[in-house]
């Protein structure tokens, strides 16, 4: 990407900035609903002096106003002003939502006419204040030391400057007239100062100086109304078009990308952030008794006033998920691979972070509650990550195993990762065990953290099995065995765990911190973890039991048969120690045999039924019927037979 492209996308993310900060603040204000007790306290009726100055002096008026009936017409105008306030920040929230999709080019117009309005207002205001102060002499002091040309002097040249830009910027007509008068407009309170005018004209002259710019401004607003409908309509019919041809998954991927919300986002909050740090140098926190810097009290500031609003918990999001794709990348650095599931390390975690951070109810929290959450919070973040960490191993581990990679290098770095994954998941356990007592999260942290290390050995235990036989001459019967029993450890114990967090997810439902989030996630839980696990594996049980049973019925190949047959198996083309006689007079091996039975019930040669099946298991029509007139040979088993029942089988 060249320079001029690179300075053009950080151009246009700043200015998707400034709409999430509106939408921020109307957030903070509640909607206009925060104010409603304080509009309540800071307005009692009069005929409540005398009983809130005897005993209860110290409560408030929202205290007291359970017993105490609210005047007809006060209570109607506090209604009032609540919902125009709530229309005012709907119709705010709405109107920065839209300036937020807008692409660069109206995106530009946008702006272009807000710094107009922002000129015009400005130029009002300076005109207002240095007539308002030549008249009341207030400041007659600095006036009589540098004189009482000074202001006049200053705003002119504000005034010019003014005049200047808008001059320059503004969308309406540009009429030579117009183009001449602007200037003027903008100084006629000045001029008019200095003549001897009346106080009624100096009033008038700063709200007369507007009504031009004003004027070019309603025409600008009033033209741009059919573009801005038409620009409307043809954005809907480009939605609605590429809903119905794509899907409504596509439209917010492809609008995501074009948007950069990830880096609009981070901006927000860094921005966001850097507000705050200077409030805090500001209002004198940042100095001690002892003279020290407050690291720990300035981060707690920071991190609890960054995810108050759910636009900063967006922005917080977005930060985590930036430093989450790093680690990532850090550990594909370290396994020396380039799996594309590495990337996705950053997007899982933005969304973990978020669930967790809507299902706790963090900016509806007090100023230390909420930190505490949060770190909890990012403790189980650092719990999920392990996890994802030992998903890409686990995959490299089987890797390599199976391909028998000679890479010594390779096979090291995944076993350090592995390695690494359990120290940290018991000093984890060790830190939070010694300075937390216990409590629900601490259980489900704990769970989290022996899970993994489960995960992890029965990932070791099958990457050892699979080496060893590897390093085997023959071929070994019992492997499919040893993977089926170690997998069905490790999923019993996650099986066991999911159990166990549902039950400490219900307790903090119903007795710790309920929320329509929280029942929402836990339903997900039981049905994804418990429900759908339990039924795969109880899947994966009956076809392995079934499969026995099936085999077991053929009868077993002695030892002259094999050496008068002399020939490999024709699943997995392996020689044949010990091998199952079918019903057809074909020999494999057991347990190639009983993987081939998870696929289909025929002969990978033949096609007739492998066992003695009932009557209606005979009329069964074949999963893959063999073609009139073909003749049994041993090139009718695909040559991949045993690893699709192997995947199968998984």
């Amino acid at each position: 990407m060249s320079l001029r492209a690179r300075l053009l996308a950080v151009v246009e993310v700043l200015m998707r900035v400034p709409p999430i900060f509106v939408v921020d603040e109307i957030l903070k204000l509640g909607f206009g609903f925060a104010d409603l007790s304080q509009d309540l306290s800071d307005s009692p009726p009069s005929h409540l002096g005398d009983i809130i100055k005897n005993d209860h002096e110290n409560a408030t008026f929202s205290n007291i106003s359970t017993y105490i009936p609210f005047d007809s017409m006060l209570s109607k105008f506090i209604v009032l002003s609540v919902m125009i306030r709530f229309l005012f920040a709907i119709v705010g929230c709405l109107s920065a939502m839209c300036m937020f999709v807008l692409n660069m080019k109206h995106l530009m117009v946008v702006y272009i006419y807000l710094m107009s309005v922002g000129l015009a207002m400005l130029s009002y205001f300076f005109n207002f204040r240095t007539i308002k102060d030549i008249m009341l002499d207030e400041d007659y002091a600095l006036m009589e030391a540098k004189g009482w040309m000074y202001q006049l002097t200053e705003n002119c040249v504000l005034q010019s400057l003014f005049s200047f830009i808008f001059t320059n910027i503004h969308l309406g007509p540009r009429f030579w007239i117009v183009q001449k008068l602007l200037p003027l407009s903008f100084l006629v309170p000045t001029f008019l100062a200095l003549l001897p005018v009346s106080e009624t004209i100096l009033k008038l002259s700063s709200f007369v100086s507007t009504l031009l710019p004003l004027t070019i401004i309603t025409v600008i607003l009033w033209s741009s109304f059919m573009t801005i409908s038409n620009s409307l309509y043809m954005g809907y019919h480009q939605m609605k078009t590429m809903i119905s041809n794509f899907g409504v998954s596509a439209l917010v991927e492809s609008e995501w990308g074009r948007l950069n919300v990830p880096d609009v986002l981070r901006t927000f909050w860094v921005l966001r952030t850097l507000e705050h740090a200077i409030t805090f140098f500001v209002s004198g926190m940042s100095v001690t008794e002892d003279g020290t810097f407050p690291y720990f009290i300035m981060m707690k500031y920071l991190l609890v006033n960054g995810c108050d609003t759910l636009t900063a918990v967006l922005g917080l999001t977005s930060v985590v998920s930036y430093v989450c794709n790093y680690i990532g990348k850090f550990f594909q650095w370290v396994l020396l691979t380039g799996d594309e599931s590495d990337k996705n390390f950053g997007t899982v975690s933005a969304i973990v972070f978020y669930i967790l951070a809507l299902q706790t109810g963090l900016t509806g929290l007090g100023y230390d509650v909420r930190f505490v959450r949060l770190c909890r919070n990012f403790c189980l973040l650092f719990t999920a990550l392990l996890h994802f960490t030992h998903n890409i191993v686990n995959l490299l581990l089987m890797s390599l195993s199976a391909s028998h990679n000679p890479s010594i290098r390779r096979h090291v770095h995944a076993l350090i990762v592995c390695a690494t994954l359990i120290v940290l998941s018991l000093m984890l356990m060790y830190l939070l065990w010694t300075t937390q007592e216990i409590s629900t999260w601490l259980l489900a942290v704990t769970a989290f953290s022996i899970e993994v290390i489960v995960k992890v050995l029965v990932s070791l235990a099958i990457y050892a099995l699979f080496l060893y036989d590897a390093r085997r001459e023959s071929f070994w019967e019992q492997l499919d065995d040893y993977i089926y029993y170690i997998r069905s450890f490790g999923n019993a114990v996650e099986f066991c765990f999911a159990i166990f967090l549902f039950f400490n997810g219900a307790w903090i439902l119903l007795f710790e911190s309920g929320s329509a989030i929280r029942a929402v996630m836990m339903c997900i839980h039981a049905y994804f973890n418990i429900w759908c696990d339990a039924k795969a594996g109880w899947s994966v049980f009956m076809k392995r039991r079934t499969a026995v049973n099936k085999i077991e019925s053929l009868p077993e190949a002695d030892r002259d048969q094999l050496l008068k047959l002399d020939d490999v198996c024709a699943i997995c083309y392996q020689e044949m120690q010990s091998a199952k006689i079918t019903k057809c007079n074909h020999f494999f091996h057991g347990v190639c045999l009983r993987k081939w039975l998870y696929v289909q019930d025929r002969c990978p040669l033949c096609h007739e039924i492998l066992h003695l099946a009932d009557p209606d298991d005979r009329t069964k029509p074949s999963d893959n019927p063999e073609p009139p007139g073909a003749a049994p040979a041993a090139a009718a088993a695909p040559p991949n037979a045993l690893v699709v029942a192997e995947h199968h089988q998984r």
